[in-house]
């Protein structure tokens, strides 16, 4: 603030000097309010944005009837049954003898009593 009372102060002086008035200071404008729309505009775009939706839903394509849910037959289900059983019957078996070739490598083994 004290440079703008200095500044005031010189030009005050140097008006005094050429013998004119001080100059008014510059105007601050103010800042614009938001404008106000009239109810026959709101009405136009209102209108305008209804049929835009109304384009965008005509062009939008009906989607086509879901296909009905397939069924599984008893046959088919047994008949995955019976494989599941069966590969699961060959992993234990796979498994089953490799714990008896691990069970006979390390029953020689050891050397026992003396």
């Amino acid at each position: 603030m004290a440079l703008k009372e200095k500044i005031e102060a010189l030009e005050k002086e140097l008006a005094s000097v050429l013998g004119a008035a001080p100059p008014a200071p510059a105007p601050v404008p103010e800042p614009a309010g938001k404008g106000q729309i009239s109810a026959a505009g709101r009405a136009r775009i209102a209108a305008a944005q209804k049929a835009r939706w109304a384009k965008l839903k005509q062009a939008a394509a009906p989607k086509p009837a879901a296909k009905p849910k397939r069924k599984l037959s008893p046959e088919g289900r047994r008949r995955i049954i019976e494989a599941t059983k069966a590969r699961w019957a060959k992993i234990r078996a796979a498994k089953a003898a490799e714990a008896a070739a691990k069970s006979k490598t390390t029953r020689g083994a050891g050397g026992g009593n003396k």
